[in-house]
Formats: structure tokens, C-alpha cells, sequence
């Protein structure tokens, strides 16, 4: 088998390994809670949102793969008990947030909390209207301490509700199920709030705590129910026999929205690229140490392989240029894994970031400020040049020039994890913490401080130290049980499963699907006219 069968055969192990876990999580509490909801005249959230959206096709969701391993002794939280992304309804872009009912009847995890937050997150970037379909049993209370008062808490949802009312993002809300406690709120913070009489109810307080707390006996129906809120209290606008009624009204909502600015990101008809999605897994190694030439990997990402390199003779470890991704302008920094050489003969090695190309990327982001271009980043990266030649070059002054460009800026950006991805080297080339409008991995990627034999080395340094400062002395063989101990513990915090559990990033891809989801995100983001100034401040030289 030669290397190009070999990085193909491995690619289908892992996207197979990839499709496994999202199928089991579209299961989400198991076919017995399925049909214990379709029992009660329920769809779940998942054939909530398939009946809601025009195409099943065009929904990019969003933490499919949150809580991944978590809460295990909890039974776990399949998807963080709650379905996200960004679909259409009516023909209109719009962030949908469900609520899964067959986990721990919808109740709110640690997880739940901060992807329902970046679903908010999402929408208030894009400008997106928001749909909740809100089936909750509130917040988990074993683990309240870890959801209740804290700024990216619970909490923090209905003060997103408040600032997108403000800034005149449409919110509509169905009760579909249970809605207790500060639960409340979100959905009658929304703009319209609809029922599902007999299996929508909302109150601040169930029956069983209003008996207890002031001795009043009243059943939930009463308490809560679509009647009393639609016809009584005036909380809920109209109520719906079904949750296929209560979506139908939901389309119509969207059907007579009014249009919304554009950003006038620009796009021309979509062309295939140079390359097939086949060859791309064919090219691109899964062995995360074996060099390639970044430069093929775009012939199967841009539309017909037509990139026009900038400064390409100059900084070769970063790849920077303007291309076409289905059809929208975009600019492109990737990281060049291959080994280059400079114009003085000069080594470098691929994956790391030097002075040069830090100065190059730092230029190339403000040129698509100024020309109104929204950044792909494309990641493999090692991290930063090290030791005395790097360091007298100022890579400190000039990494801070490109992070500092990257962070300023005001064109969206979107950020795709292939392989390596540890460091400064995230930060430099739009992780998480850099407001990408997405982030995704491919099944190959890896994200951490340092890459697992360094860290695992340096750590086990620290762990016989700490040993022998307590008088034991340990021997080689034991030694390497420790190595081997905190290697695996290493690698599996390296896993893209690992980090999309805990939404570092929104998800693992199929690598087939990278243009699709660059697009989709791009055509959100041109939803939100760009209003701030680009300044990058005080900037070294």
C-alpha cells in the first residue's frame, strides 16, 4: 500500500470512528426516551428542529459532540442535553436552540450552560434571529455550584436576551415541554412565546415547591399550563394542539420578517476545486509528524485551486493569499508543514512560525481589513520559533504584531484545525480565545500546550522531582510506567474529541466537509455589517 492508499485508508477509520459518535449522539438519552416523548404526543429535538428548517442539508450544527466522556457518573449528557446551529426557516438564516428532553428530561449541565451560550454567542456575532424550543427541567441541582452564579453561567442566557432585544435581533420562543424556574424567563424575554397546550407549561415554581414554600395546593396545568397562560396570565401569546402547529407558526413568524443588512461579502458562482475531496484525504498524512506541502491541501479546498499567493517568496512557514471558497472571497492563512528554505539559504522548519512569516501574516490580515475579506486560518501549527538566533530576531515583537493584528481585527473569521495545534501558535493563528465566528477540526488534529512527547517528558521530570523531594527514590522500570501512564493521559487530552467535548472548538468534520462549513458560517456572517473601525493600536515595529 503506498502513502497516498495509507493516509486514505486511515482518514476512513477515523471518519467512520467520526459518523459512530454522532450517531450515537443523535440518539441523545436512547430509543426507550424516544419513544417515552412520542408517547406524550412529542417529537424530540432533533425531529423538532428536521420539521422546522427547510433543508436538513443546510443545518451546520453547532456542539454536537459537547460533553463527549463528561458526567459519566451522572449517566452522562449526550450533546450537553441540548441541540444547536444554524439553519433556515422560511428561506432565513436563523440560530436554532432545543432543548433534548430524552436527557435528564432537558435539566441544565456545567456544558449545557456554555453551549447554549455560544449558540447566543453565534447569533449576536451574525445578527441572526434565534428560535428556542424550550423543553426543559432547569437547572441539574447536583451540580448548581458549577452553573448558578458565575458571569458565563446560567445566568448570562437571559442577560443575552436583553442585549439581543437591544440590538433588534428577533427571538421567538416555544414552550414544548417543561419550562421551570429562572428557565422562565428566557422564553417571555423572547420576542413571541408560544405554547403546546397540555405538554407546555411554565412557572417559576412547580406545584410541589409552591405546597411546600406557602402551603397552596394547585396541579401544574393550572399553575402553568397553555390555558392559564394564554388566556389568564397573558404570559404566553397563543397556544397550539401540536408541536407540529406550534412550528407552523413559527414559519409563518419567519416568512414575514423583514430583509437585514448585508456586510457585502462578495461571491461569485461556485466552482469545484482543483483537486476532489477523495485526493484531499490521499494528501493530507494522518501521522501528525510527517511533512506536506500545504499548498496541494488548498487545490482540494478552493474553488478550482486558483490562490493568489501574497509575498510568496518571503515568511514561506505561512501561507497567506486570496482565493474563492464556494464562491465567497476569502483570505487564507495556513501553516506550511514542509520544510523551506529562505533566500539566504537558511532552513526552516514546517508548522513553526518565524519572524518573517509572523510579519507577513500580521501585514496580509490588515490588507483584508481594508479590502472587507473574511480570514480562514487553516491550522497545523507547532508554535513559535525558538532559542538565541530567534529571540535576537525580536519573534516575540513580531508574533505580537500578528497576534495583535489577528485580534483586532473586524472582518469575521474562521478558523479550521487539520493537525497540530499547540501553544502560542493557537493563539497566533485564531483559537478559541480570538472570536472566531467557528472553529472546527478535523478528526486528525491535536490541541494542547505542547505536543504529547515534550509535554509527557517535561512532566514526568516534574513527577519524579516532586518524588524524590519526599525521599523516594524510584527506578527506571518504574520510571517508565510513569511515562507511559501520563503519555496516554497526554494524548487523550490531545483528542479533537477531548476539546470539542468541552467546546473549544464547535465540532469535529468530516475534511470533506470544510468547504461547506466555511461557507455556511461566511454566509451568516454576511448577515452583520461590519460598523467598527479596524485599529490595531499600539503596535511593535
Amino acid at each position: 500500500m503506498n502513502s497516498t492508499q495509507t493516509n486514505q485508508s486511515n482518514h476512513e477509520k477515523l471518519i467512520t470512528e467520526l459518523k459512530e459518535k454522532l450517531d450515537a449522539v443523535k440518539l441523545g438519552g436512547g430509543k426507550s426516551r424516544i419513544e417515552k416523548e412520542h408517547s406524550k404526543g412529542k417529537l424530540t429535538a432533533r425531529e423538532r428542529i428536521s420539521y422546522l428548517i427547510d433543508s436538513d442539508e443546510d443545518f451546520l450544527e453547532i456542539g454536537a459532540l459537547v460533553a463527549d466522556g463528561m458526567y459519566q457518573e451522572e449517566g452522562g449528557c449526550p450533546s450537553g442535553g441540548v441541540v444547536t446551529g444554524i439553519g433556515k426557516v422560511s428561506g432565513r438564516s436563523c440560530v436554532i436552540v432545543a432543548n433534548d428532553a430524552t436527557v435528564k428530561a432537558g435539566a441544565w449541565f456545567p456544558m449545557t450552560a456554555k453551549k447554549n451560550l455560544r449558540a447566543q454567542e453565534v447569533a449576536m456575532e451574525n445578527r441572526l434571529p434565534i428560535i428556542y424550543l424550550v423543553d426543559s427541567a432547569g437547572v441539574f441541582l447536583p451540580m448548581q455550584n458549577e452553573i448558578f452564579p458565575d458571569k458565563e453561567h446560567f445566568g448570562r442566557q437571559f442577560r443575552n436576551n436583553a442585549k439581543m432585544s437591544s440590538m433588534g435581533i428577533v427571538q421567538v420562543a416555544a414552550i414544548m415541554g417543561s419550562c421551570v424556574a429562572g428557565g422562565a424567563y428566557l422564553p417571555i424575554m423572547s420576542d413571541e412565546a408560544l405554547i403546546v397546550n397540555e405538554t407546555g407549561s411554565i412557572f417559576l415554581a412547580g406545584s410541589y415547591l409552591v405546597r411546600a414554600a406557602i402551603g397552596e395546593k394547585v396541579d401544574n396545568e393550572t399553575l402553568g399550563g397553555a390555558t392559564t397562560h394564554c388566556e389568564i396570565s397573558g404570559v404566553t401569546d397563543n397556544k397550539y394542539e401540536t408541536d407540529e402547529e406550534c412550528l407552523d407558526a413559527i414559519k409563518k413568524i419567519f416568512s414575514t420578517l423583514g430583509a437585514s443588512p448585508k456586510a457585502g461579502f462578495d461571491r461569485q458562482e461556485s466552482r469545484e476545486p482543483f483537486l476532489s475531496s477523495e485526493e484531499l484525504l490521499q494528501i493530507f498524512p494522518t501521522d501528525r509528524v510527517k511533512p506536506y506541502d500545504m499548498h496541494e491541501v488548498l487545490k482540494a479546498l478552493v474553488d478550482k485551486g486558483e490562490f493568489d499567493e501574497y509575498k510568496k517568496d518571503y515568511g514561506k512557514t505561512l501561507i497567506c493569499g486570496t482565493a474563492r471558497i464556494d464562491g465567497w472571497a476569502v483570505g487564507i492563512i495556513a501553516n506550511q508543514r514542509k520544510i523551506v528554505k529562505t533566500s539566504k539559504g537558511e532552513m526552516q522548519m514546517g508548522g513553526v512560525i518565524y519572524s518573517d512569516s509572523a510579519d507577513k501574516a500580521a501585514r496580509f490580515i490588515m490588507n483584508c481589513n481594508q479590502r472587507n475579506i473574511p480570514l480562514v486560518f487553516l491550522q497545523d501549527v507547532s508554535g513559535f520559533m525558538v532559542g538565541s538566533k530567534a529571540e535576537h530576531g525580536g519573534i516575540i515583537k513580531d508574533g505580537a504584531k500578528m497576534v495583535n493584528a489577528m485580534a483586532n481585527s473586524v472582518v469575521p473569521k474562521f478558523t479550521i484545525v487539520l493537525g497540530n495545534s499547540y501553544g502560542a501558535g493557537n493563539y497566533a493563528m485564531c483559537g478559541k480565545a480570538y472570536d472566531p465566528r467557528l472553529i472546527y477540526s478535523w478528526p486528525t488534529a491535536q490541541m494542547a500546550v505542547m505536543s504529547g512527547a515534550s509535554a509527557a517528558k517535561t512532566l514526568l521530570q516534574i513527577k519524579v522531582a516532586a518524588l524524590k523531594k519526599k525521599g523516594k527514590e524510584i527506578s527506571e522500570s518504574d520510571e517508565q510506567d510513569l511515562l507511559k501512564e501520563i503519555t496516554e493521559k497526554y494524548n487523550e487530552e490531545l483528542s479533537p474529541y477531548y476539546a470539542s467535548s468541552r467546546l473549544w472548538v464547535d465540532g469535529v468534520i468530516d475534511p470533506r466537509e470544510t468547504r461547506n462549513v466555511i461557507s455556511k458560517g461566511i454566509e451568516a456572517a454576511n448577515h452583520s455589517p461590519i460598523t467598527e473601525r479596524f485599529n490595531v493600536g499600539v503596535i511593535q515595529t
